[in-house]
């Protein structure tokens, strides 16, 4: 017999671990449901938009498609208005976009969807000043979870220490694991009686290099450039990216695959950007003003954890975030799919029963995640060697799916809509079989490949 989720002010409690993006949706989805929650996060919260640790790529920029903006709107109203209150730029795609794919130039179609392009630390920070506002939410900062109380059947809550090193048990009736690439859940599921879940790491192989530029001012302000490379070129593969973000600033991104791996070095940033497939970014940035030095990292893998195919998975614990899936950062899906996930979370809080609520969210949860992960996945086998457990023949059915329709998008908009729908996770692929799209991707493009960066559009 289902039992109700109790609901209204002080009946039901949540314990959410991380106060990062997933964590502090995850907040809001149970806060508005009625539930009481409180937020442990191991590290300090800035009280501005600023950098906050333990943020992996934090050097690097971040974006947040369409597909995890409206999930955001859904969960905190006007939250769009206020980031672009603060600086943040909302870029109509492909209407603002400067893009040479690899089949091509990308034309400036009328709006499909959109982009929010800003800092880290401002997207975090808005939400952040939100979440901590509702009255059902508070936050016990530079606290530490250590463990899961219950057993193979329930969790009821957490154990943790603060800094000093007190120990304290939190109970509570769901607790959310948004713990990030640092979870320890596969650590604490054998103590339950749970053997750790499948987790599959595929490796990306590529290197990142990202600095900040004060944009000039006769600047692409407000449009995104991307310089993608053309896997049926021969290694290494390189690109470039500018993302505008608050404050007339640039953040450029360069990438390499072994044996074109971007330099650390200042100097080289210039020269690298140049020598990609076109040098529009290394043209750009030589009129504008460095802000930071290069900042250099390898990229993180693949990384998935399967908690919705656990047999025995027990109630009252949830799994979210980069705890559950981590993907190569040149496509831009962890924070989309860490948007998705908390309004997955939030819709069956909602339901109002508590039957099989945990695996009812990791089944929601997991659709999100299959989408973003089979799209890094197949992009990403390309620059594998055919042993490369990466290089699977499903993922290279994909990408070469992907591959026509991008080209059919280079010059037709039904195909261009298809193409963004799915990368900004707007749709399911599945919209991918409607026929118009269909006709586009049979027929490829129908208007002649431009030989550059497309115009700007006429203003009405």
């Amino acid at each position: 017999m289902d039992q109700p989720v109790r609901s209204g002010p002080g009946c039901a409690t949540a314990v959410v671990m991380g106060g990062g993006l997933s964590g502090t949706l995850a907040a809001a989805a149970c806060a508005r449901t009625g539930m009481t929650v409180t937020l442990l996060e191991r590290h300090g919260l800035p009280a501005g938009p600023l950098r906050r640790r333990g943020v992996p790529q934090a050097g690097h920029p971040h974006v947040l498609w369409s597909g995890g903006a409206e999930a955001i709107e859904a969960l905190l109203p006007e939250t769009t208005s206020r980031w672009l209150a603060a600086g943040a730029h909302r870029i109509p795609l492909p209407t603002g976009l400067v893009c040479l794919t690899a089949r091509g130039w990308m034309r400036r179609w009328d709006e499909m969807q959109y982009v929010i392009a800003c800092s880290r630390d401002l997207l975090d920070w808005v939400i952040r000043e939100r979440v901590l506002a509702m009255p059902e939410v508070s936050v016990r900062e530079q606290t530490r979870a250590t463990g899961l109380i219950g057993n193979a059947t329930r969790v009821r809550g957490v154990t943790c220490r603060t800094s000093g090193g007190a120990e304290q048990v939190l109970e509570a009736d769901l607790v959310v694991d948004a713990g990030g690439r640092a979870s320890d859940i596969q650590r604490w599921l054998p103590r339950l009686g749970i053997p750790p879940v499948r987790e599959v790491t595929l490796p990306s192989r590529v290197a990142y290099a990202s600095r900040v530029y004060r944009a000039p001012e006769t600047s692409r302000a407000g449009e995104l450039v991307s310089i993608q490379c053309d896997p049926g070129g021969r290694p290494p593969w390189t690109s470039a990216g500018l993302i505008p973000i608050e404050h007339d600033r640039w953040h450029v991104t360069l990438t390499g695959t072994p044996g074109g791996y971007p330099s650390r070095d200042d100097n080289d940033f210039e020269r690298f950007a140049r020598n990609v497939r076109h040098p529009l970014v290394g043209d750009l940035i030589a009129r504008a003003e460095p802000l930071t030095r290069v900042v250099r990292a390898h990229s993180t893998d693949n990384r998935r954890r399967y908690f919705e195919k656990c047999r025995n998975w027990p109630d009252g614990l949830v799994v979210l975030g980069d705890a559950v899936a981590t993907y190569n950062p040149i496509y831009g899906q962890g924070m989309t799919v860490a948007a998705q996930s908390a309004l997955a979370l939030h819709r069956e809080l909602d339901r109002g029963s508590s039957r099989h609520l945990s695996r009812r969210v990791q089944n929601a949860v997991s659709r999100p995640v299959a989408m973003a992960w089979t799209l890094a996945t197949s992009a990403d086998a390309l620059y594998q060697q055919q042993s490369s457990p990466g290089a699977t023949l499903q993922s290279l059915i994909v990408q070469a799916a992907f591959n026509r329709l991008t080209h059919a998008a280079t010059g037709r908009p039904e195909a261009a809509r298809a193409l963004l729908d799915t990368m900004t996770l707007s749709r399911s692929p599945a919209a991918l079989m409607r026929l118009r799209t269909l006709h586009a991707f049979l027929r490829g493009p129908a208007l002649h490949d431009l030989d550059g960066p497309p115009p700007r559009p006429i203003a009405p």
